[in-house]
């Protein structure tokens, strides 16, 4: 925010038109219609824009369009801990490349996570934002159809899988990512993998897990079956739905995981068992949080910055895109899956 050098307080379109020997209405539209400038008088005026520091009120600017200038999203209040949540990331970079858009991100809570419309309502009522960014779609989503319905603007990071005609959104191919951290796991001379994931019916965790069973196409159902578990979001979870797996499995396998959460589940369990991780058993996550940095775990990393990119674009434009965009995300290698092919088992 500009401030003068007297005393501190900020800097008006006043003070700019008064040094610039200019009209308030000639400053105003220096700052939001510079072709209506001539030369000469533009440049003058955004000398002393630049000298003292002036910052345009966007308060005002809003008013002015009749737009808030802010995209509504929600944050992922349900749940016991955030577990280094991909989401967090994300919401970094969106609101980091906003700017580049002349626009902001407000994010805000409901008070029910499974009907949140209300929540949704109060935002268009009282114009806080100009539409919104969808996150942690679902089959049941009752977003995607509000918003057609009430002809609000929006993009979905995730596919909108209970309204496969929409097409404002952006995902990652999980299918393909956990399809190559098996793949690398099978490089690395792993010789039963398994796959930790969510309970059935999770369109995400689906769709990772087919991953999983396309690259162990060749391996017999009945083997597949054991060498499978699934349990709920978290550390305590996975640990205890891992400890089977990983003992049926032996010494000298591997588990590809649905989330670096479960992973983490995964590592805590062969350790139990006096196994080193990445030497004696392999494991690989999916989302490259900071839980996956801090262990050493190969992990599936989503281009983030891209997603928000593509939201962001989607957001600007009024016509719905032919198709969504699905982009692929990049296998990270590390510790847990570098086996020592001449470490004996």
């Amino acid at each position: 925010m500009g401030t003068t050098s007297q005393n501190s307080r900020r800097v008006t379109i006043n003070d700019v038109a008064r040094a610039a020997n200019v009209s308030r209405q000639t400053v105003s539209n220096v700052v939001n219609q510079p072709d209506r400038v001539a030369p000469e008088t533009l440049e003058q005026v955004q000398v002393h824009i630049e000298r003292l520091g002036f910052r345009p009120s966007r308060a005002a600017r809003t008013l002015k369009q009749e737009r808030a200038g802010a995209w509504g999203l929600q944050l992922d209040s349900h749940g016991s801990g955030r577990l280094g949540s991909i989401l967090d990331s994300f919401l970094v970079e969106l609101t980091w490349l906003s700017q580049d858009h002349d626009t902001h991100i407000v994010p805000f809570v409901a008070s029910d996570h499974l009907r949140p419309m209300a929540a949704y309502q109060e935002l268009v009522a009282s114009r806080l934002a100009d539409g919104f960014v969808l996150t942690n779609t679902r089959l049941d989503d009752p977003r995607p159809g509000w918003l057609v319905t009430h002809r609000q603007t929006f993009a979905s990071f995730g596919r909108m899988w209970g309204s496969p005609g929409l097409t404002r959104w952006v995902d990652v191919d999980g299918r393909a990512g956990v399809t190559a951290a098996t793949e690398h796991l099978q490089a690395q001379g792993f010789e039963r993998i398994g796959f930790l994931g969510w309970p059935a019916g999770s369109p995400v965790g689906d769709d990772r897990r087919s991953g999983w069973a396309m690259a162990m196409g060749h391996t017999g159902s009945e083997d597949r079956d054991r060498w499978e578990a699934a349990a709920e979001q978290g550390f305590d979870s996975a640990a205890a739905a891992a400890l089977p797996l990983v003992a049926a499995i032996g010494k000298g396998g591997a588990v590809a995981c649905v989330s670096d959460a479960m992973a983490v589940g995964v590592w805590r369990a062969v350790n139990s068992l006096g196994w080193r991780p990445g030497v004696d058993f392999g494991v690989v996550g999916f989302d490259d949080t900071d839980a996956a940095q801090a262990l050493g775990l190969t992990t599936v990393r989503q281009p983030l910055e891209l997603v928000a990119t593509h939201i962001l674009q989607i957001l600007d434009e009024p016509q719905d895109p032919d198709a969504g965009v699905l982009l692929r995300p990049d296998l990270v290698i590390r510790s847990s899956t570098m086996r020592d092919p001449a470490d004996p088992l």
